[in-house]
């Protein structure tokens, strides 16, 4: 398996989006972002498309417009009720300007469909350079602002006393989200990239409290999901995004009945 290119970019690649998604998508569940993440995917699609529609990469297409939406709705939410109508009313638009984009650009189905359910098994070696280069930066980014991150997602009445950096962090945080959410697409897709950043992180909460035991098993659902469908996926010639799906839902299940069992 390993003696071609492809399946070696694809590991890899598999890797690197694991790890981000892991320790983001436990900042993501801990400030009840998983709503938001699943917005952003579709407003990755839309950028995805617009970015194909322009000539560029997909992804770079995705990264701005997930950014850029993720910077405008940390604008214009002041609390929990409103940031759903916000996120609701820019996700319904964001679907149908995708749909627009696809139709414009005259794209192709292969093209659409990699959009839409990834295609890890077609990264290149440029395009993995990409991903450790992007990882890296929101790695450094979330290191840099690792305590105040923290406070916010699981102490935000303590950081409302310093005044100003809560904003500040609050943009920072939902930046990191977004380029998180466009490196994981390039592994499950735009429809699936809930899976690798909420479902791991959610998992993790029934074993662990203390916030670095979360990520670590964060860390490794997504890692044992990303290795087991890409092994499956080559195995049995069918999406890898399907059997990392599944995976992940299935470790999240056995997870809530081991709670509600011990409890």
């Amino acid at each position: 398996m390993f003696s071609y290119d492809f399946m070696q970019n694809a590991f890899m690649a598999g890797t690197v989006v694991s790890i981000v998604a892991g320790i983001v998508g436990t900042f993501a569940v801990a400030r009840n972002y998983a709503f938001l993440t699943h917005t952003l995917s579709e407003i990755g699609f839309a950028g995805a498309a617009f970015g194909l529609f322009a000539g560029w990469p997909a992804l770079l297409g995705m990264m701005i417009a997930t950014s850029g939406a993720s910077i405008a709705i940390g604008a214009l939410e002041s609390g929990y009720t409103k940031r759903d109508n916000v996120t609701s009313a820019i996700s319904a638009l964001a679907i149908g300007l995708g749909i627009l984009f696809l139709a414009l650009g005259h794209t192709s189905t292969t093209a659409a469909t990699g959009i839409l359910f990834g295609s890890v098994l077609g990264i290149s070696r440029q395009n993995l350079l990409l991903l450790i280069v992007l990882a890296i930066f929101v790695m450094v980014t979330l290191l840099i602002n690792y305590r105040s991150l923290r406070q916010l997602a699981f102490d935000e009445a303590g950081i409302f006393l310093q005044s100003g950096r809560q904003k500040a962090v609050r943009y920072i945080f939902l930046v990191i989200i977004a380029l998180s959410v466009s490196i994981s697409s390039q592994l499950v897709g735009s429809l699936l990239i809930f899976v690798l950043v909420t479902l791991p992180a959610a998992s993790a909460k029934y074993y662990a409290t203390a916030t670095t035991r979360l990520m670590g098993l964060a860390v490794i659902f997504a890692l044992f999901g990303t290795w087991s469908g890409l092994t499956l996926a080559y195995l049995t010639n069918l999406p890898a995004s399907f059997f990392i799906a599944v995976i992940e839902v299935l470790i999240y299940l056995v997870s809530v009945w081991q709670f509600q069992k011990s409890a």
